[in-house]
């Protein structure tokens, strides 16, 4: 096992700089997963940790060994693709044994390796079966199985399951974070899908445009992310936003007027805010309730939507107050229709507040319960 520290990572194709000064510190054992949109460069910063890419400057180190100039066989390291690619004429053994065979290691070895990694991945009874034979999740699962077996110091996963149906995708969250369990052993872990991160690492690196916006804890990103991008990305249904200018700021709150002359009151450190200086207030789906709360700002808004889904409603509702239909998450017996004008409200703390280059104010209310 590895810890894998990045100082002011960059890389460049030709004049274009694709990332950034990454700078990160994954300790050894840990699940981080790099999330983000497509073109955000997570792939490229993971390629660069396996050593598919070359470093255009700054430090990679893996387990206290500097990797810069490392071929990806003496890092380590092993990595799982987004395709299977197993060999098709193998079996399931034989494609987990390749690249054991390759390094000529002993043939008791390698079958001792292999089972072990087939009773970790439920494989045993599929040994001798050739991928065709097998589904989509069992192919997965081997294609894992190839990178156990040569007990690297630090997994790498490029979009595992991106290939998977959703149900497959559900169960193949749990096998892979119940192996991360069992072996104990660093894992970095790309998607595009926050979903999957928030539910299976131990922190998160959000990305975008090669630059990295923000790691943490999920739920350190969930209540208290850094900026507009983080809070737009990390939850879903997204975060609403509405523009507003500052009427009242002070270090235990702030006043804000919505483009619709709404008021909201908001329990924030505004010290750095002065009186029409422009800001953005957020506020997530499952924090909003579609009529007046006692003592709560409330927006007023024609509902264009009603989503049932069984055990929650998603409302989506037409406000003055945004430029964009506002969802809210409402509970599954919700008798809200289609037509019906509401008002939105939510208790002072759900209420989030970013100024005009998109950081975050600090908000004041203790954690919210969802």
């Amino acid at each position: 096992m590895a810890d894998v520290v990045l100082r002011d990572i960059r890389k460049s194709f030709g004049d274009v700089e694709i990332i950034h000064g990454a700078s990160l510190e994954i300790k050894d054992g840990e699940f981080v997963v790099f999330v983000g949109p497509s073109g955000c460069g997570k792939s490229t910063l993971l390629r660069l940790i396996a050593g598919l890419e070359e470093v255009s400057a700054g430090k990679l180190s893996i387990g206290g060994r500097e990797c810069n100039t490392l071929p990806p066989a003496e890092r380590g390291i092993a990595m799982v693709f987004q395709s299977y690619a197993l060999y098709p004429h193998m079996s399931v053994f034989d494609n987990m044994a390749f690249a054991l065979k390759l390094a000529h290691m002993d043939k008791t070895e390698i079958t001792s390796r292999v089972h072990k990694a087939a009773d970790i991945l439920q494989l045993r009874d599929y040994l001798h079966r050739k991928p065709k034979e097998l589904s989509g999740g069992q192919r997965q699962r081997v294609a894992i199985g190839r990178a156990i077996v040569r007990e690297p110091s630090v997994f790498l996963f490029d979009e595992p399951l991106s290939n998977l149906d959703a149900a497959l995708r559900v169960q193949m969250r749990i096998e892979i974070s119940k192996l991360h369990s069992q072996l104990k052993t660093t894992v970095i872990y790309v998607t595009h899908d926050q979903v999957e991160a928030m539910t299976m690492a131990d922190r998160i690196v959000v990305l975008s445009q090669g630059n990295v916006e923000q790691f943490g804890a999920p739920l350190e990103l969930y209540s208290h992310p850094r900026n507009l991008f983080v809070a737009g990305f990390i939850g879903s249904p997204k975060m609403n936003f509405f523009s507003g200018e500052v009427q009242e700021a002070s270090a235990t709150g702030a006043t804000v007027t919505l483009r619709d002359g709404s008021k909201i009151t908001l329990k924030v450190d505004a010290t750095r805010a002065k009186k029409g200086d422009k800001v953005t207030v957020g506020a997530r789906p499952e924090h909003l309730d579609a009529r007046p709360v006692e003592g709560g700002s409330s927006i007023p808004g024609d509902v264009t939507l009603v989503e049932h889904l069984g055990e929650q409603t998603l409302l989506y509702v037409t406000c003055p107050a945004s430029t964009e239909l506002v969802t809210v998450r409402a509970s599954g017996i919700s008798k809200v229709k289609k037509g019906d004008t509401v008002k939105l409200s939510a208790a002072n703390g759900a209420f989030y507040l970013f100024d005009d280059e998109g950081k975050s104010f600090t908000r004041l209310e203790p954690e919210i319960s969802t």
